[in-house]
């Protein structure tokens, strides 16, 4: 699907004036709100998106909406693991991760994208804060597969950290390495942990920024997006194998988000400059929404 967004210089003060007016009941009804968002690491590849990224959660956060940002980073990791002469393993869509992996794991994800987008929107104005989910105990660990190496579960989320930093009106970025209770640490899935945080903290949105337009009727027609999704049909799609096998753990993610409670799951294009903006504060919905069965049209 080819979104095309006029630049501002071409829309007409009245036009102007249509979209500020349509955005009034959405702000009204997030702020408050805790919102999750997950960059994928190809999403994270273009400075002007990162500026644009940085602009939509400081415009979220100006209006009283709780940002949350959670982080993966596959391509550089993949990028780092080649460059020192290794060669990426993975098994049923995960990393094989063995010590010197994730040690490049840590020093990726924690120590360069982490970093990279604190600094991207501390640019624009002082307010994220980078956290690893070793720190605080915030995400607690279990192994996932001993043929995967330190590759782990999910298997509790610390929310208060993430609160405390929330109450100070500040913006979480958060790097998806947990740790168990010995203190091992773990390469955990960001979609997986995204969708514990935002259970979690009771997030009203979960919002995974793509390199797709969202969940597509034929992956080979970018025009065939499927706009909304109750659990159920989520369910079925996944059972029947009408999702392509890509999409299924990001589908996972979003469907344990909406069971355990978070107000919709989205599946949006994050090559588009400020597709957090458009999904969430105009009428015109631009990627792929899941909710659960019987909630009400928004």
């Amino acid at each position: 699907m080819n979104i095309q967004v006029p630049p501002p210089a071409t829309k007409s003060p009245d036009a102007t004036a249509r979209v500020l007016v349509q955005a009034l009941p959405h702000i009204r009804r997030f702020a408050g709100r805790t919102v999750v968002v997950k960059m994928g690491g190809g999403a994270m590849t273009d400075p002007a998106l990162d500026r644009s990224l940085a602009q939509d959660v400081l415009l979220l956060k100006s209006v009283g909406v709780r940002v949350v940002l959670v982080h993966g980073g596959g391509p550089q990791i993949d990028d780092m693991v080649t460059r020192l002469g290794l060669t990426p393993e993975f098994r049923d869509g995960l990393r094989v991760t063995d010590a010197e992996t994730l040690d490049i794991v840590r020093t990726v994800l924690v120590g360069k994208i982490n970093r990279e987008l604190v600094a991207a929107i501390n640019r624009e104005e002082p307010v994220a804060i980078g956290v690893a989910g070793e720190d605080g105990g915030l995400l607690r660990a279990a192994p996932r597969d001993a043929a995967l190496g330190f590759v782990g579960d999910v298997v509790e989320v610390n929310a208060s950290i993430l609160q405390l930093l929330l109450d100070d009106g500040l913006a979480p970025v958060v790097s998806t390495v947990g740790a168990d209770a010995a203190g091992q640490a773990y390469n955990i899935n960001a979609d997986a942990a995204a969708s514990a945080i935002a259970a979690a903290l009771g997030a009203e949105k979960l919002i995974y920024l793509t390199s797709a337009p969202g969940l597509l009727e034929d992956p080979a027609d970018q025009a065939s997006l499927i706009q909304r999704l109750s659990l159920s049909e989520l369910r079925r799609r996944m059972e029947d194998g009408t999702a392509g096998a890509g999409m299924i753990p990001k589908l996972r993610a979003c469907y344990e988000a909406v069971q355990a409670g978070v107000g919709a799951a989205h599946i949006l294009d994050g090559r588009l400059p400020h597709s957090i903006l458009i999904e969430l504060l105009t009428d015109a919905g631009i990627g792929t929404m899941i909710t659960a069965d019987g909630a009400p049209q928004e």
